[in-house]
């Protein structure tokens, strides 16, 4: 049983972690109450954020703040109630959105975010899913000329720290690669060496199909328990209990959830999104980017279902029923912007993403409980960081020395 392990969740990481675990010649189940990829793996804007240095901080401008407080914006939105329940974590977040501390959370977040696109690389390779992925970059949209500018010089800056690619786009130049937009758009950021992928959910699906190809095990069934049992650990679900060696916890915003009862309090809190489709507009223009309306705060991208809007963020407790509010006032915008078609679906897609107010996912061994280990936390960015927390968690079980400095993303941080 020394090399048996089981993962916990069939997300992005989780499926990841999996791949990563059995190439290194482990046995590997992997266990998830639903198919792999259709949870917040499924609904995210189909990007890998190679760009992404920077997580998202804590708004601490006047400006931003007395946008948001009225609660009508379309880049944040947030329930009384779910900022209540989380207001200690909040209350960090915010803190560590000070611009001294920030400072030194970024360096440690795009270490691992320089190693997304390198490590997608083998698994869209194993997984023959070539087909799904853009290697053309995204457009990150402006209207106003100093906005712009801003953007662009933190742009350079990142070039210079960290190996991000852009090119600055006027208006003209940006009509030449994506003509129909709204004439208010002044100009355009193109983040070069990140990719875009026209069904998030398909890759998932596409590396457990590979992972299970190759050997490993996946188990559809609902997780009850997680027990410590002599030198290993027993998982109880719906279909029966499974034993292992180790047990790996990738259940996102979950997670916490599964870790409660051996002690463990994460201060994990969700940032919930929501997307819809929409039919290709019946006029020439096609939408031919994944687009950021930086100013407002949503994303189009021309994916395999039709044309997906995706949301901000919505700060709210993981199970509070829907409000469509944002998504309903990001379409109203979204039209103005490009003219896409009707909706393709009755209803829209919900999901949550799992945060940690130090913006950083936990990556590594449990501090109290042998053979247990952690890959949950990844927040805004966590389609593009499975692959990377999949070979940097393989290399710490194994003893061996990691690709990137792991101390920034130990559980113990907590």
């Amino acid at each position: 049983m020394s090399r048996e392990t089981i993962v916990l969740g069939a997300g992005i990481v989780g499926v990841s972690v999996a791949w990563h675990l059995l190439k290194r010649g482990r046995k590997v189940r992997l266990i998830d109450r639903r198919a792999p990829g259709l949870e917040t793996s499924y609904g995210n804007a189909g990007i890998i954020q190679r760009e992404a240095v920077e997580p998202y901080a804590f708004p601490h401008d006047l400006k931003t703040l007395l946008r948001v407080i009225p609660n009508n914006s379309i880049d944040i939105r947030y329930r009384p109630m779910g900022m209540v329940s989380a207001a200690s974590p909040l209350l960090s977040y915010y803190v560590n959105s000070f611009p001294g501390r920030y400072k030194k959370i970024v360096p440690a977040y795009a270490s691992i975010i320089s190693l997304s696109t390198q490590e997608h690389e083998p698994m869209i390779a194993a997984s023959g899913a070539e087909a799904l992925i853009q290697k053309k970059g995204w457009l990150e949209l402006y209207r106003t000329e100093s906005e712009l500018a801003e953007r662009w010089e933190k742009a350079l800056e990142n070039k210079r720290l960290y190996g991000v690619e852009s090119r600055l786009l006027n208006r003209q130049q940006l009509d030449e690669v994506q003509p129909g937009l709204s004439s208010d758009i002044c100009g355009a950021v193109h983040w070069l060496n990140s990719w875009t992928v026209e069904s998030p959910g398909d890759l998932v699906q596409s590396y457990a199909k590979a992972f299970e190809q190759a050997g490993g095990e996946f188990i559809e069934a609902e997780l009850q328990g997680l027990v410590q049992q002599g030198e290993g650990w027993r998982v109880k679900t719906s279909k029966g209990d499974h034993d292992a060696a180790e047990v790996v916890v990738a259940l996102g915003p979950w997670s916490q959830q599964m870790l409660a009862p051996l002690n463990y309090n994460f201060p994990l809190f969700v940032k919930r999104g929501y997307h819809m489709h929409y039919a290709q507009p019946n006029v020439k223009a096609r939408l031919n980017y994944w687009l950021m309306d930086a100013e407002k705060g949503y994303l189009l991208e021309p994916m395999k279902n039709g044309i997906r809007l995706t949301t901000g963020a919505e700060l709210a407790d993981l199970n509070a029923p829907p409000s469509y509010g944002q998504l309903e006032k990001a379409e109203k915008q979204g039209r103005k912007l490009f003219p896409f078609g009707e909706r393709v679906e009755a209803e829209p897609w919900k999901g949550a993403r799992p945060c940690l107010p130090d913006m950083k996912p936990v990556i590594g061994p449990a501090p109290k409980h042998k053979g247990l280990w952690f890959a949950f936390g990844h927040g805004h960015q966590g389609f593009t960081l499975g692959p990377a927390t999949g070979r940097l968690l393989g290399e710490m079980m194994d003893g061996e020395t990691t690709a990137i400095d792991m101390k920034p993303f130990r559980a113990e941080r907590f």
